[in-house]
């Protein structure tokens, strides 16, 4: 069976993503819209990373043609309900590894599909299970790996991925930026 054959509009600048959808065949054409990434500050964790995905989605919709389907996304890192976003400085980077460093945090990607007919919200999670973290290890990954573009600081395809992950629950594609198994299953049902 081939695999989806509908063309996809990826609004988003993330190489990560763009990447993932290639090894998939799928076809797209990235379409990036800026998005201020706020959201309600009751808002659980476990309900960003959607709700995210479905705001970039509206902004998003008048630059997908009929026959089209839009595909947002957003990720965030979690633990015990507070959520880190991208680095700001070296300074927060240091701070949010700290954290996690020896931890199990989450990895919440929320995903919106879109046409004008349909529109279909969900997100996919990962439990992330960090070894200890030396202040030494952070120093070298912040330096080498400049993680200032990846929520949590990290990313899993890095260093610090390879060699201070100890196991994930969940899939990796959903750690990276897109949950997959799930984009790929929404994207027949539509």
């Amino acid at each position: 069976m081939e695999p989806f054959q509908k063309k996809i509009v990826l609004a988003s600048q993330s190489p990560r993503r763009k990447e993932l959808l290639q090894m998939a065949g799928l076809q797209f054409e990235v379409r990036p819209v800026d998005v201020e990434e706020s959201y309600p500050p009751t808002l659980p964790a476990a309900e960003v990373a959607a709700y995210l995905a479905e705001k970039k989605a509206r902004a998003a919709r008048h630059l997908v043609q009929p026959g089209e389907i839009l595909l947002t996304a957003d990720s965030i890192v979690a633990l015990e309900e507070e959520i880190f976003g991208k680095p700001i400085d070296v300074a927060d980077a240091k701070c949010i590894l700290q954290k996690l460093s020896g931890k199990t945090h989450q990895v919440y990607t929320g995903v919106c599909l879109w046409t004008p007919e349909k529109k279909r919200v969900f997100t996919g999670i990962a439990h992330v299970h960090f070894g200890v973290l030396s202040q030494e290890e952070i120093d070298y990954y912040i330096q080498h790996f400049q993680p200032f573009d990846k929520a949590g600081a990290y990313a899993i395809q890095e260093w610090i991925g390879l060699c201070k992950v100890e196991r994930i629950e969940g899939t990796y594609s959903n750690i990276m930026g897109l949950p997959m198994e799930l984009v790929y299953s929404e994207l027949n049902a539509f």
